[in-house]
C-alpha cells in the first residue's frame, strides 16, 4: 500500500526543485553559449531557450504559454530568433549551459557525487506520472531525450516537473480569472513573488500596466490601498497554489512519500549550495 503524501509535499519538493532548473536563466554561461549561436540579446535568449523544445514557433504561442509577458516583448524576438539559431541549436547550447552553471555552482565534487545521481534517478522517477494533457511546455520538454550525465539528468527532470506544474497553475490563473499583470502584482504581494523592479524589467510591463493591474485587484477587493492582500486576496492566492497542488499531485504520489521527502532533502541540500554561491540576484524576492 502507498503511503499517504503528507499536506503540500508535492509543492516543498517542487519549490527547491524549481530553482535548480532556473539557475541557468541568471548565470553567465546561457547568455555566452547563446551569443555564440547568434543571439545576444539577454531578452532574446530567455525566450528561445525556453520555448526551443516546442520548435520554431511564433510569438503568439510563446505568450500564451509563458502567460505574463507583454506580447509586444516577445514579439520583437520571436520568431526572429530561430533565423539566428535553430531550436535545435539552441538546445544543445542551452544544455551547455546548463552544464557549465552547475559545476559552477555546485562544484565538481557535487555533480560527481552519489547524492545527485540519486536525486537525478528519484526525480526521474516522479516526472513519469507526469500528464501531458493540456501541458504544452511540459509535452514538449517531455519529448527530449534524458541527458547522460546525472546532474544534468537531474535537471532535465526537475525541468519536466516544474512544466508541468507551471502549465498546471496557468490554468489555476485563469480560473481566478487573473490576467498577466494581476498575475504578477498579486504573487508579489505575497512576498513570495518577484520584486515589482524585476517583474517589470523582464516581463515588458511599466509601471502604469503595474498600477492599472493594482487597481482592477482592488476593485476585486482582493488588494488593500497599501498595495497588501486583503483577506480575499490571501484567500486566492491560497486556492491558486491549492489548485495546482491539486493539478500537479501525480508525479509526487507515483514517487511516494518517503521518495519525495528524500528527493526533496537532496533537492535542498543541492539549492542551499547554489545559493551560497550566489545563483540568484539578491534582490530579486519581496515586494519592493
Amino acid at each position: 500500500m502507498t503511503t499517504p503524501l503528507p499536506d503540500r509535499a508535492g509543492r516543498r519538493c517542487h519549490n527547491v526543485l524549481n530553482p535548480l532548473h532556473s539557475t541557468h536563466y541568471f548565470s553567465p554561461d546561457l547568455g555566452r553559449e547563446l551569443t555564440a549561436v547568434g543571439i545576444a540579446d539577454d531578452r532574446g535568449a530567455y525566450f528561445a531557450a525556453r520555448s526551443a523544445a516546442m520548435g520554431a514557433v511564433g510569438a503568439g504561442t510563446v505568450t500564451a504559454t509563458f502567460y505574463n509577458f507583454r506580447h509586444a516583448l516577445v514579439a520583437e524576438h520571436v520568431p526572429q530568433v530561430w533565423e539566428k539559431a535553430s531550436p535545435e541549436t539552441v538546445l544543445a547550447a542551452r544544455l551547455r549551459a546548463v552544464d557549465a552553471t552547475l559545476t559552477r555552482l555546485l562544484g565538481e565534487d557535487v555533480v560527481a557525487s552519489e547524492e545527485v545521481a540519486e536525486a537525478a534517478r528519484l526525480a526521474l522517477r516522479a516526472a513519469e506520472a507526469c500528464d501531458a494533457t493540456a501541458r504544452p511546455l511540459y509535452s514538449a520538454h517531455a519529448d527530449l531525450p534524458v541527458p547522460g550525465p546525472p546532474h544534468l539528468a537531474l535537471w532535465h527532470a526537475a525541468t519536466l516537473l516544474r512544466e508541468h506544474r507551471g502549465d498546471g497553475h496557468l490554468a489555476a490563473l485563469l480560473d481566478a480569472e487573473l490576467d498577466p499583470v494581476e498575475a504578477l502584482v498579486s504573487h508579489t504581494a505575497t512576498g513570495k513573488g518577484m520584486a515589482p523592479k524585476w517583474a517589470l524589467g523582464t516581463r515588458g510591463w511599466n509601471r502604469q500596466d503595474w498600477e492599472a493591474a493594482s487597481g482592477r485587484l482592488r476593485e476585486r477587493g482582493l488588494l488593500d490601498a497599501e498595495g497588501e492582500l486583503t483577506e480575499a486576496g490571501v484567500a486566492l492566492r491560497q486556492d491558486i497554489e491549492d489548485r495546482t497542488d491539486r493539478l500537479d499531485r501525480a508525479p509526487y504520489e507515483h514517487l511516494g512519500a518517503a521518495g519525495v521527502e528524500r528527493l526533496t532533502e537532496l533537492a535542498k541540500g543541492l539549492l542551499m549550495t547554489a545559493l551560497a554561491n550566489g545563483a540568484f540576484p539578491a534582490d530579486m524576492i519581496g515586494k519592493n
